[in-house]
């Protein structure tokens, strides 16, 4: 076990999306998407010791959060008690002969950054924004844009300590109870408090990128430059769901490599962005969402380019500006992300642009790409080779949950299944359908522990 009293100067301060609160108190803690919208008594965790003692006494269950970037409420829990283990940020160790970094959970990837790329290394595996902590990126086994090479984030966890209610703690790894590390990763914060973890960090010499975009129209194109690229670290693509006809389906291949020429490596800059205010709830709708989108896919007036870019943009385009989910106004956004196994991907994938197009709803923020066959380590993971879609839409009361309720059940026909990090609005009876191991996973939930999420997909109850 590593000297948990050994500290570092880990970058502490990072840019929120909201503030966090410094002592206990209720408060609307807020998901990324902004629904729902629940109270909860929040309980800051600072020390791996003040667990489980900090929960004693406390009612109608418990649930350790970080940075709420997940969309939905599997970082909720109404009425009831988050655990905010953002001050618990600090590095533990770091060996530079083999990548291995650990740190306290509650530490952010943006965190991790600061320390580990100024020292010639980069996250294995990275989500879409770097603004989440450790013990979630685990709990919720994120993907990123190099899951077809490198699996999911649990892939390279090679251990971490999870302590219970009850103050029992385990050492979880492959080796070490391994039942408890597949339950965890992946467990959506069910199995106790992910204390520590220890990370396989990858070699760069340079923060730049070399970086290329290509134009596509429709999914056959876009599966010609999946092939293309397979050998690619790195694929992403946009697409435009806005538009029918010549240009259904068009969007931006995106593909890329960490440079092999060695450059700067230096911390990256603090965002100076903001999203001021909440927007009106009539400033996204298909003209003006088709406008944009028309417009970003001409940006690049040729349908191809390469370019050697900074990291930052590749990676975490959003994260330039603070709090950009206002931008869906003050209903918030629901988030809707499928994995369509390979069998079904193609015509699945069409038939729902098709019902997203038809339906008229704003979602300019779509992202197409790939799962590899690399397995994951975690119970419950979402990911499995095929095509993934992620689409977000405003939330509007009529149109929004009955499309969302569609394309979920589209999915379940595709033979597909739902990422429940992203997830408000799935049924139950859908989620039961999409992971039947949740009755496996039910048996490792820490008793006290729940969440919103697996309360509302599930009907289990905490013990307290």
């Amino acid at each position: 076990m590593p000297p948990t009293e050994a500290r570092s100067d880990a970058k502490t301060g990072t840019p929120t999306p909201a503030s966090r609160p410094t002592g206990p108190l209720t408060s609307a803690f807020e998901s990324w998407g902004r629904y729902p919208r629940y109270q909860a008594h929040i309980v800051p965790m600072h020390w791996q010791s003040e667990f489980p003692a900090n929960i004693v006494g406390l009612h109608n269950g418990v649930l350790p959060v970080g940075m709420g970037r997940s969309y939905g409420d599997s970082c909720l829990l109404k009425d009831g008690n988050l655990v905010l283990t953002t001050g618990m940020n600090r590095l533990i160790s770091f060996d530079p002969n083999t990548g291995i970094l650990t740190a306290e959970a509650g530490i952010t990837l943006a965190q991790i950054l600061d320390f580990a790329v100024p020292r010639g290394f980069f996250l294995p595996v990275s989500p879409g924004t770097k603004y989440v902590t450790l013990g979630g990126a685990i709990a919720n086994d994120i993907h990123g844009k190099n899951h077809h090479v490198a699996g999911t984030f649990g892939s390279h966890v090679t251990q971490f300590e999870l302590v219970r209610s009850d103050g029992s703690k385990r050492l979880c790894s492959p080796t070490s109870d391994p039942d408890w590390y597949a339950a965890t990763i992946g467990g959506l914060g069910l199995t106790g408090l992910i204390t520590w973890a220890s990370l396989r960090m990858r070699p760069i010499v340079s923060r730049m990128m070399d970086v290329e975009y290509t134009h596509f129209h429709g999914v056959d194109e876009f599966l010609s430059l999946t092939k293309l690229n397979a050998d690619s670290t790195y694929t992403v693509s946009w697409v435009d769901v806005t538009s029918t006809g010549r240009n259904f389906a068009r969007g931006i291949f995106m593909s890329g490599e960490h440079s092999t020429v060695p450059g700067e490596l230096k911390p990256s800059p603090e965002p100076k962005l903001f999203f001021p205010f909440e927007a009106p709830g009539f400033a996204l709708n298909k003209f003006s969402v088709a406008a944009f989108n028309t417009a970003f896919f001409h940006k690049q007036m040729q349908p191809y380019k390469e370019l050697v870019q900074d990291y930052e943009p590749y990676f975490y385009p959003l994260d330039a500006v603070l709090h950009w989910n206002r931008m869906y106004g003050k209903a918030g956004l629901l988030q809707f992300q499928y994995a369509i196994p390979w069998e079904h991907a193609r015509e699945g994938t069409i038939e729902i642009l098709r019902e997203v197009a038809k339906s008229g709803l704003a979602s300019f923020l779509a992202v197409l790409k790939v799962f590899g066959d690399i397995p994951s380590p975690g119970l419950l993971s979402f990911p499995q080779p095929g095509i993934t879609l992620a689409l977000d839409f405003p939330i509007k009361e009529r149109l929004t949950f009955p499309l969302i309720e569609r394309l979920a059940d589209m999915t379940r026909e595709f033979g597909g299944r739902l990422y429940p990090a992203k997830d408000a609005a799935m049924t139950a009876a859908q989620f039961q359908h999409f992971y039947p191991q949740w009755e496996q996973l039910a048996r490792f939930r820490d008793p006290v522990i729940t969440s919103s999420f697996w309360e509302r997909v599930t009907g289990e109850r905490p013990a307290l």
